[in-house]
């Protein structure tokens, strides 16, 4: 008989008010219901209550707002707008559900599956010069095309997460 390992589910509901930097390299499921300043990545399930106020850079893979936001959302999967969610800032979603009675004030640039070299370097924010030369030495995933490179978002992603660890 086989025995199976059971994966706990990490749930971290905050309901305080909070000032810095989170940062979750395993998936968790994050609720947010009072307030938060600062950068916030993470992975798995980011929900922001309705009564929740975040004034954060916010990297994640679904976000889910129901509450009140200012700052840059990066959504690798998905992107929720709730009816209460007012949202203030950029944002750079892989899908996105805006619920009507949502209020966005900011910009949206849906997240590609693929980047080239100038995407790619908006998305790491770093030089067009350092991407390719990670790409030509080998050091990041990359296919070429002719004379350009293109990047598979999630191949960088999980690139980047690497990285970090090491």
């Amino acid at each position: 008989m086989a025995l199976r390992k059971k994966i706990e589910e990490k749930i971290l509901d905050v309901d305080a008010s909070m000032q810095g930097t989170l940062n979750f390299k395993e998936p968790v499921n994050l609720r947010i219901n009072g307030k938060f300043e600062g950068t916030l990545e993470t992975k798995g399930n980011l929900t922001i209550g309705e009564n929740a106020i975040v004034n954060a850079n916010i990297t994640g893979d679904n976000i889910i707002i129901g509450g009140k936001v200012k700052g840059k959302i990066v959504a690798r999967e998905r992107l929720t707008l709730l009816p209460t969610a007012i949202l203030q800032g950029d944002m750079v979603p892989a899908k996105l559900n805006v619920a009507e009675g949502a209020i966005i004030e900011g910009n949206c640039r849906m997240l590609n599956e693929y980047f080239n070299a100038e995407e790619l370097a908006r998305y790491l924010e770093v030089d067009v010069s350092s991407i390719l030369e990670w790409a030509n030495t080998g050091k990041i995933p990359a296919t070429r095309e002719g004379n350009d490179w293109k990047f598979e978002r999630k191949a960088i992603d999980n690139w980047v997460n690497k990285e970090r660890i090491s």
